[in-house]
């Protein structure tokens, strides 16, 4: 899964110069039904096509939310955002991060919604609480003929639950329809084009939106970009050499603060913190760790630990956590497991993993052999020994999806859309710097900005990515080609 946590942080930068280019206002926007909720935000519900094809067919509601302009004798028009996922709100990423986009807000009503599947817009279910509890704690690593048919059985039930609960749904909640919700969103704003800043997974709606509507554009921003020719396994194969890098960044951070005495990492003190992780997540797969009335597995362990590694500014929390779990504490890595996946304190679940799965499901087709994921095992092991064996089957889900894919895999070319900036991180584990260098060849005329470091996304991580980022949001001002934030 690629689920984006944006917190958004400050970092310095170094850039080259590029003229200041004018921006012509757009309309006010039309008489949505909007209504007050709370926090400065106002809500609405823009209705579309459950099926483009056949637009007779029914309509759905995509649930969206504005935090109106503040400089409004300024206004250019609206910003439309996604954080991502696919399956993460953009409506609660919005009313988390708006505090953090004023230099935006200033001149754009802030625009979050949530996908169709997603959230408050159609959604996808497939399990219960209890149910996914069990699918989520269920040991990944399928190291045995027993492993791998609790495994199989695992997604089958999964795929089965979802055709139970959201059959009509699934065949529709793929991301050109997505797109294509975007511009109706778009003209029901009353913008004549479409300023978007997306991040992570949001940077492939973007990538179809512009296939689609390249006349439509306004500004597109892709901020940790997805390669649309990768096949959902080579997607896979980058994000564990990516998140495996990340690992290993923090673990020689830690060797290397063992004897701070400003900022020592608790990990390192007794024993070498990377042998000591691989030997935890081994004493969980034979002993779960007792955590309250729960159970912390290896594969609740592992997201705990994937999860710290999508921003550097989390490492401090990981070396709390591991080191509690090394004292037989499993509190921390078990409320950061829960954290990705969507748990709350009562035992539900928002719909993120279930919308994550069926939108990928419907996006890419896999392969649907089980000896096509066998033979995943040595290359995804030698890549990341923690990882790897962990998520060498996570595609095979979609091998038993009871809705036909419908997206294919390839390039996405936008002939006659206006410069779009694409941004990547050099470190990031989700969306690895190479997606941004292949989509910039692809994309004719785009411009990529490259920030140095670790970590998944960049406007969060960095204040020089944050002002470019914005500066061509606002102005049309594209950064200089080779400009690298620091």
């Amino acid at each position: 899964m690629v689920l984006v946590l944006v917190m958004l942080v400050a970092a310095g930068c170094s850039r080259t110069s590029n003229p200041v280019a004018k921006s012509s206002p757009t309309p006010s926007p039309t008489k949505l039904p909007w209504t007050d909720c709370g926090g400065g935000f106002q809500c609405a519900t823009v209705q579309v096509p459950l099926d483009y094809a056949n637009p007779g067919s029914g309509s759905i509601g995509i649930a969206i939310s504005r935090k109106p302009a503040t400089d409004t004798a300024h206004r250019i028009g609206s910003v439309l955002t996604n954080p991502g996922g696919p399956g993460a709100s953009g409506i609660g990423f919005l009313k988390g991060q708006a505090a953090q986009m004023t230099n935006l807000n200033t001149r754009f009503d802030l625009i979050g919604f949530d996908p169709r599947g997603v959230g408050q817009s159609a959604s996808v279910r497939c399990l219960d609480g209890p149910q996914e509890d069990a699918f989520n704690a269920l040991d990944p690593v399928l190291d045995d003929a027993q492993e791998k048919q609790a495994g199989i059985t695992a997604d089958k039930n999964f795929t089965a639950g979802c055709k139970q609960k959201s059959g009509q749904l699934l065949p529709f909640v793929d991301t050109v329809s997505a797109a294509r919700d975007m511009d109706v969103i778009r003209a029901a704003l009353g913008d004549q084009k479409l300023t978007y800043l997306g991040f992570s997974y949001g940077t492939f709606l973007g990538e179809n939106y512009a296939h689609l509507f390249p006349t439509h554009i306004r500004a597109l921003a892709l901020d940790g970009v997805i390669d649309p020719t990768l096949s959902p396994n080579d997607l896979l194969y980058a994000q564990l050499v990516g998140f495996e890098q990340n690992l290993q960044s923090f673990l020689s951070d830690c060797r290397a603060r063992k004897a701070s005495a400003s900022a020592p990492c608790s990990y390192a003190q007794a024993g070498d913190p990377g042998t000591k992780l691989m030997d935890l997540m081994q004493r969980l797969d034979t002993t779960p760790m007792t955590v309250g009335a729960r159970s912390l597995t290896r594969a609740l362990a592992v997201i705990g630990v994937l999860v710290t590694l999508y921003d550097a500014n989390t490492w401090t929390y990981l070396d709390q956590a591991l080191t509690q779990a090394d004292r037989g504490n499993g509190t921390l890595l078990l409320r950061f497991s829960d954290l990705y996946l969507g748990r709350n304190a009562d035992g539900t679940y928002d719909n993120q993993t279930d919308s994550n799965v069926a939108i990928n499901c419907i996006d890419r087709p896999v392969p649907s052999d089980v000896a096509a994921y066998d033979a995943l095992g040595p290359k995804f092991a030698s890549a990341s020994p923690l990882f790897g064996p962990a998520f060498q089957y996570s595609n095979l889900t979609c091998a038993y999806w009871p809705a036909k894919p419908t997206g294919t895999v390839g390039p996405l070319p936008a002939d006659g859309a206006p410069p779009i900036l694409l941004v990547g991180g050099t470190g990031d584990p989700a969306t690895p710097y190479s997606w941004a260098q292949s989509e910039n060849r692809q994309l004719t005329g785009s411009v990529l900005l490259t920030r140095q470091g670790n970590g998944h996304v960049s406007y969060d991580k960095s204040a020089c990515a944050t002002q470019l980022i914005d500066a061509y949001l606002i102005g049309l001002t594209l950064p200089a080609a080779g400009t690298v934030c620091r």
